[in-house]
């Protein structure tokens, strides 16, 4: 089943079960890749890395948000956007935990023969890739600075 399909029957269910905090993190969702579809000149199917990349940055624009509204005291909003977050996550891949990036760098670096923050973007490129929608990009950087000696 793909991610469209997927989406339409939660939104089915959700519809259904009466949860409109859900309904309205999936329409969310759905609406996000609407829009990747008419940007991409009305491609009618887009490929598991461009879905991922929208999933990863709604998971990712609700965590800021719920940041900033901790920040301001506005619990309520935070908590909605955390929320919409886990259920949005829901739909990404289950995701690496330190240690097993950690690990998969380090044999990225030991293969390309890296040894300094030069090195940096080459390794970013290819950890980026192999980690695909199973780790965050930041926790990826700092691993990588950690491990080159930044």
């Amino acid at each position: 089943m793909s991610l469209e399909e997927k989406i339409n029957n939660d939104i089915k269910t959700a519809m259904l079960a009466r949860e409109p905090e859900k309904l309205e993190a999936i329409r969310a969702v759905k609406a996000a890749i609407l829009l990747e579809k008419s940007k991409e000149s009305g491609m009618a199917i887009l490929d598991d890395s461009a879905e991922l990349r929208i999933l990863q940055k709604l998971v990712k624009q609700r965590k800021e948000s719920a940041a900033v509204y901790s920040a301001g005291n506005r619990e309520d909003l935070a908590k909605k956007e955390i929320f919409e977050a886990s259920i949005i996550e829901a739909y990404l891949p289950q995701q690496l935990g330190h240690d097993e990036v950690a690990a998969k760098i380090q044999q990225i670096i030991a293969q390309t023969g890296a040894s300094s923050m030069k090195d940096m973007g080459r390794i970013m490129g290819l950890a980026s890739k192999e980690f695909a929608g199973r780790a965050d990009n930041k926790m990826i950087s700092e691993i990588v600075k950690q491990l080159l000696g930044a």
